[in-house]
């Protein structure tokens, strides 16, 4: 027999262990729940071997817990009834305050960004309760309006809350803005699932 032969339990056992240590690093909520879900379901095998059935029993309840808030955060992650969009001047001191705590974050996504608030701006934090998940900023130039930031918290990384802004046209037609354009390079993977077009390196968004 070969050493793998030896030690595949151990290994398994080890593996599921680590997994789990893991994801309870993640700062995504979604992520959590799947990496803990996959590390339960590896340490009931590892359990069964060994005929630990009390650990058995106590996995495959957290995979049942955790199947049922991952299918949760899905079902509510496009719903409108649960995210929140809030209007609130480029001055407001709690936009500042949250571009404040998740700064060191934002640059890393978006290199160079700095609140410079003036009247031609527009600003929207999401929420989810009392949760801010999200914030973006608009620059409006007549009837267009240039994102100068589209941040996602990363708790709700995995998810796109930007969209409530976008899906609510008269939110956006209210302010006379007819047309919606992303900064070169932003990473832009939801965007053409809600009615954006590619432009060169920006996306493109025509308001109705």
């Amino acid at each position: 027999m070969t050493w793998l032969e030896d030690h595949w339990l151990d290994i398994l056992g080890w593996g599921g262990s680590a997994l789990l240590v893991y994801s309870l690093l993640q700062a995504s909520v979604l992520r959590l729940r799947i990496l803990n879900a996959v590390a339960c379901v590896i340490l009931i095998v590892f359990n069964a071997a060994l005929s630990v059935w009390p650990m058995v029993g106590m996995n495959i309840v957290l995979v049942l817990i955790n199947a049922w808030f991952i299918a949760k955060l899905l079902r509510e992650r496009h719903d409108e009834s649960v995210f929140e969009v809030l209007e609130v001047g480029p001055t407001d001191e709690y936009l500042r305050h949250t571009l404040r705590v998740h700064g060191a974050d934002i640059l890393k996504f978006n290199p160079g960004f700095v609140h410079d608030p003036s009247a031609d701006q527009d600003a929207f934090l999401v929420q989810r309760g009392d949760e801010t998940v999200g914030v973006v900023l608009l620059h409006k130039d007549g009837a267009s309006a240039d994102v100068l930031l589209d941040y996602v918290t990363p708790r709700y990384r995995d998810f796109s809350p930007g969209e409530f802004v976008w899906r609510r046209s008269g939110l956006l037609s209210g302010r006379g803005i007819r047309r919606v354009v992303t900064r070169p390079g932003m990473v832009g993977a939801y965007y053409d699932r809600l009615g954006f077009r590619r432009e060169g390196e920006s996306y493109v968004l025509d308001v109705s």
